[in-house]
């Protein structure tokens, strides 16, 4: 005889679920984010324009991707404080991890724009305004501080608001980059330095996409939360209550960001499934920071089919 319990609904009290954490606060953190680098972009198109650098250019292109990105990324923000429904009985929270992948394959496709106009302006040089572009350029790389700072303090696990972080970081060194190059053209003559600047920085966004790419890809495929153990998780759920004589089909993954869930069958000794399910919650929730929990109790043999039981869950 097999039954089920559900663990009741708890309140986030882990440390990185302070209010910066809420999805309304995020929500308001993405949208200033998006008005501030919209009018930068703005600046960055002009300035480019205007002084003919590549870097600028470069990082105004760069930041018409990043505000796209945060548009995407406020809108799953948003979505994500819609209830569950009759279609969505979770809720819309994964649109949060989805806004991240898209947001980091986005940056793939920026590198590889940033990369075809640079090979061309070293091929064909042109004349630089090195004073425009200065200019232009300290202004974006101050307001890509501000930005960064408003977008601070994101969960460790939250992709969606690293995702925008990254982009944001993305244009703050294309800000420094377009500085530096600035410096070199207006007081060496190095005009090859605003292309050759422009690669470098690419070249640092490929590799935060690429980590922003590998883990929302491995939420969106259920994967296991990087900086826990199946393994250790199940030993411990075996020496969580006397009365516990096993513990398999454990499965543990992440619907979106720090929302932590996990569904295992326990065989129990007769008569003891509530003490045994309770032992079980309050373990997973105050070691391992999982709130939702579904535990099937099995009080003989596992009635699912033998090749289903054999062995644990995470094989």
């Amino acid at each position: 005889m097999t039954s089920s319990y559900d663990s009741p609904p708890h309140r986030h009290d882990h440390d990185h679920d302070h209010d910066h954490g809420h999805p309304d606060a995020r929500g308001r953190k993405l949208l200033a984010a998006f008005l501030l680098t919209l009018l930068m972009l703005l600046a960055e198109a002009v300035g480019g324009l205007w002084s003919g650098s590549l870097a600028l250019l470069a990082d105004a292109g760069h930041m018409m991707v990043d505000a796209l990105a945060l548009a995407l990324a406020f809108v799953g923000a948003r979505l994500a404080l819609r209830p569950a429904d009759a279609r969505r009985s979770y809720g819309y929270g994964r649109l949060e991890v989805l806004a991240g992948f898209v947001n980091a394959l986005t940056q793939f496709v920026l590198v590889g724009f940033i990369a075809w106009e640079a090979v061309t302006r070293l091929l064909h040089p042109g004349a630089i305004l090195s004073g425009v572009m200065l200019t232009v350029a300290i202004l974006g790389l101050l307001v890509n501080l501000l930005v960064l700072r408003v977008l601070h303090g994101h969960a460790h696990d939250d992709v969606n608001m690293a995702g925008a972080s990254l982009h944001v970081l993305g244009d703050l060194l294309g800000s420094l980059g377009a500085v530096l190059a600035a410096l070199a053209v207006r007081y060496m003559g190095w005009n090859w330095a605003d292309p050759v600047l422009s690669l470098l920085v690419s070249l640092l966004i490929l590799g935060g996409a690429w980590r922003l790419l590998r883990k929302s890809a491995h939420i969106l495929l259920e994967g296991v939360p990087e900086d826990l153990d199946v393994g250790e998780v199940e030993q411990a759920l075996r020496q969580a209550d006397a009365s516990i004589r096993d513990v398999h089909h454990l499965h543990v993954w992440q619907l979106a960001s720090g929302s932590r869930m996990a569904t295992l069958h326990a065989q129990v000794e007769e008569g003891d499934g509530a003490g045994a399910v309770a032992a079980i919650h309050r373990l997973l929730r105050e070691r391992f920071g999982i709130l939702h929990v579904t535990v099937q109790v099995d009080a003989g043999p596992c009635t699912d089919h033998a090749s289903d039981c054999l062995g644990h869950g995470h094989r």
